[in-house]
Parts: C-alpha cells; sequence; structure tokens
C-alpha cells in the first residue's frame, strides 16, 4: 500500500521540485502535474507528485495521518483523539466535513 503525503513545493527545478512536509525534505519529481511553483501543495507518492492539492486538503491529510501515526503508537481512538466515524456525526458536522 501507498500512502500520500502533502508537500510544499520549496524550490521549482525543471521536472524536479525541493519540497517539504511531514518534517523532511525530498527532490519530488513533478512530471505527472506540470510546472509547479514555490508554494504549491502536491500530494506525493514514492517521490513522485501525482495530483496537485490545496491548503485545506493538505491540512486534511495530515490531520488523518497523524491520527494513523498515534493509532500505531497505541493511542485509543474512543479516549485519547478527539475522532468520530461520520455515522456517528450529526447532519450539521457531515456539512461541514463535506463542504456543503
Amino acid at each position: 500500500m501507498c500512502i500520500g503525503i502533502p508537500m510544499q513545493v520549496i524550490e521549482a527545478d525543471g521536472r524536479f521540485a525541493l519540497c517539504e512536509g511531514r518534517g523532511e525534505r525530498r527532490r519530488i519529481n513533478t512530471a505527472l502535474v506540470g510546472d509547479v511553483v514555490s508554494g504549491d501543495w502536491l500530494l506525493v507518492f514514492l517521490d513522485d507528485a501525482r495530483e496537485r492539492i490545496d491548503a485545506d486538503r493538505a491540512a486534511g491529510v495530515n490531520a488523518v495521518l497523524d491520527l494513523v501515526l498515534g493509532v500505531m503508537q497505541g493511542a485509543d481512538l474512543a479516549v485519547d483523539i478527539d475522532f468520530a466515524l461520520p455515522s456517528r456525526m450529526s447532519a450539521d458536522q457531515l456539512r461541514v466535513l463535506t463542504g456543503q
């Protein structure tokens, strides 16, 4: 399984870019997303940018990755993490979640 990591472009150089995300900097191939500029957000899989994303989506993906990391480190979802399944959310919470 491959997990996409949100990374922000620091510096673009042709079909590659120096990007930063989740505490690391890496050289990312941007051939699949076209030209990028400093400040752009990318969803990166195995050092290849696969999708352009906005800052809100990057924050959402990072929040989910933090959640997964917490569980892997032994956090109890029911006690330690403020998380609710969509089936347990109110109609208002679902509208916020879906951007409606």
